[in-house]
């Protein structure tokens, strides 16, 4: 399986959904396993710099296949991964909102990041694009 346009653009029907019904405009990237937008959608209102956050927690989950969430709490100094958001040209991010997404025999396709709100807030509205695929 391989992330299409038409599951991208699912994913951030579902996204936008959840934003919508809490009020905070999101900006929302879904990209292919190599990292490479598939689809991007900014909501009204949506700041300016989620653009490339939201892409970049995508990249940053498609490229280590692990939620962006997992990755900050071992990006900490002193962790095992400190120093990790300073790698591939700054892309890598390492708070919450970006989520890696797997076909039905666990291999990652693609990935979806949300930028716009809270780290809480990009996580539920990434969680409800992951939903729409699963």
């Amino acid at each position: 399986m391989k992330m299409t346009l038409d599951l991208a653009l699912k994913m951030i029907k579902a996204a936008r959904a959840k934003a919508k019904a809490i009020k905070v405009p999101q900006i929302i990237a879904v990209v292919d396993e190599g990292g490479n937008l598939v689809a991007q959608h900014r909501m009204d209102g949506a700041i300016l710099a989620s653009i490339d956050i939201s892409l970049n927690k995508a990249f940053t989950a498609a490229a280590t296949k692990t939620p962006t969430h997992v990755l900050g709490a071992a990006a900490q100094s002193g962790g095992p991964l400190f120093g990790l958001n300073t790698t591939n040209n700054g892309r890598i991010v390492i708070f919450g909102g970006g989520y890696p997404v797997q076909d039905e025999n666990g291999e990652v396709i693609g990935a979806i990041g949300v930028s716009g709100g809270s780290v809480e807030e990009d996580m539920a509205c990434a969680e409800a694009g992951l939903a729409a695929f699963n």
